[in-house]
């Protein structure tokens, strides 16, 4: 009992500092907040049943990043994307810009979510590699780990999703230019 109380005790050191950057990226996977919490607890509690198996010394949040992303696949039977309209769901976790003009912070604020929307429509391989490396700043081999794919797949899934990021940041940008010529 001593055993898996100190077991217990390393676990929440390990994994209390993480629950912030699981909820998140969760909450970019499932584009719910009640679905990313649920996945984020499932995982917490796959994780703790399964600390004993975990090994001292390797990459726990890779460990923890793995078991969230195959617990959300299991739960949609396979790489599902869904989408949520930008105006359906309140992100209070973003502060406006505490200085510049209105005009400064209307862009800032139009940009935000255009990159947003170009996020949010990429297909769920593509959008967990950019949230991995870009939000989460993994390595490529602590991607790898996490998605169980070889380094190599890690940089050619980047490389595509970037690429189609910045083909649908293009074009949003060119169907806002044409909306406001038209006004």
């Amino acid at each position: 009992m001593a055993d898996a109380q100190s077991n217990f005790g390393s676990f929440e050191e390990l994994a209390i500092p993480l629950f912030a950057r699981l909820y998140n990226f969760a909450h970019w996977l499932t584009q719910d907040q009640s679905e990313a919490e649920d996945l984020v607890q499932e995982t917490c509690l796959k994780a703790l049943k399964g600390f004993a198996s975990f090994q001292q010394g390797t990459n726990f949040r890779a460990w923890m990043y793995r078991i969230l992303r195959n617990t959300f696949l299991t739960s949609r039977s396979g790489l599902k994307s869904t989408t949520v309209s930008l105006d359906e769901e309140e992100d209070d976790s973003v502060e406006p810009i505490a200085s510049g003009t209105p005009e400064s912070i209307l862009l800032a604020s139009v940009e935000q979510q255009t990159v947003q929307g170009v996020l949010e429509g990429l297909s769920v391989q593509f959008r967990e590699i950019i949230l991995l490396c870009d939000v989460e700043e993994m390595s490529y081999q602590e991607i790898a780990t996490t998605l169980a794919i070889p380094i190599g797949t890690v940089m050619s899934r980047l490389s595509r999703a970037r690429r189609a990021m910045r083909e649908s940041l293009i074009q949003a940008r060119a169907q806002g230019a044409s909306r406001e010529v038209s006004r």
